[in-house]
């Protein structure tokens, strides 16, 4: 009977999902349908021309290159946002004084907008991908470090004082207790760093460089491809969404194992 219920709520919340996706697409027709009267090229950016030049984007292998190249830039920044946050977080999360030395200055750095940092990314690195992992790392590094020091104190004190009882060293007590004990922080921090760094990465890619989406969202404009335009901006919607999912499935996969 149980089994049966599952079965039955998960169809019902696909059923919703599908639904939810239906409107969404109804509310875009209807809403071109609207603009038209007044701007007619409003009408290359309506669904239909837009899942027709698609199908011809990807049929015609045009945008494997762009989409390989974001998400390498992305990979890499969050690469970099991870190898810096990690240890942030657990020099935070274990240490007071450190926690208090430095809060109110990662705060302050937070709150500011990582695309106000673009013009001096752009002078000091210079045109290319240097300036995006720059932007990308910073703006992903704060969801990981946070969520990473707030797994830190979060740890159960017995754990710790096990390992001490033990003897274990720094080194065994790092990563055999407090790395596996606060993993599912750090993936909820990684899942909130892809959203944030997803978002930015188009901006970023209106640098001056010459491939990844971003870009192509530019020379669509300027070749007054609208059609194009959406459809890029729904793909952009689709990879992230796939990214976003990806990182619900690696969390959930490590809690099942824990």
């Amino acid at each position: 009977m149980s089994v049966f219920a599952a079965g039955n709520g998960k169809a019902a919340r696909l059923a919703l999902a599908v639904g939810g996706l239906a409107l969404l697409l109804a509310a875009w027709a209807l809403g071109i349908q609207w603009l038209g009267h007044e701007q007619p090229l409003a009408a290359l950016l309506g669904p239909g021309p837009t899942f027709v030049s698609l199908y011809e984007l990807l049929a015609g292998n045009e945008l494997t290159r762009h989409v390989l190249v974001s998400l390498r830039r992305v990979l890499v920044g969050l690469g970099l946002a991870f190898a810096i946050g990690v240890p942030l977080g657990l020099a935070v999360g274990v240490s007071r004084p450190v926690e208090a030395g430095t809060s109110a200055a990662f705060q302050f750095l937070r709150m500011i907008s990582p695309l106000s940092w673009m013009p001096i990314a752009v002078m000091v690195l210079g045109v290319g991908d240097a300036p995006i992992y720059f932007l990308l790392a910073f703006a992903a590094v704060w969801p990981i470090m946070l969520n990473t020091a707030a797994g830190v104190r979060q740890l159960d004190p017995r754990w710790l004082q096990l390992g001490r009882s033990l003897s274990a060293t720094r080194t065994e007590t790092l990563f055999r207790i407090i790395l596996p004990g606060i993993l599912g922080h750090i993936l909820t921090g990684v899942r909130l760093a892809i959203g944030i760094v997803w978002i930015v990465l188009v901006p970023c890619e209106m640098l001056g460089v010459s491939a990844g989406l971003g870009y192509f969202i530019l020379d669509t404009r300027d070749r007054l491809a609208y059609s194009e335009l959406m459809a890029v901006i729904l793909l952009i919607g689709l990879l992230g969404y796939l990214l976003d999912t990806l990182a619900r499935w690696l969390k959930r996969a490590v809690h099942a194992e824990a």
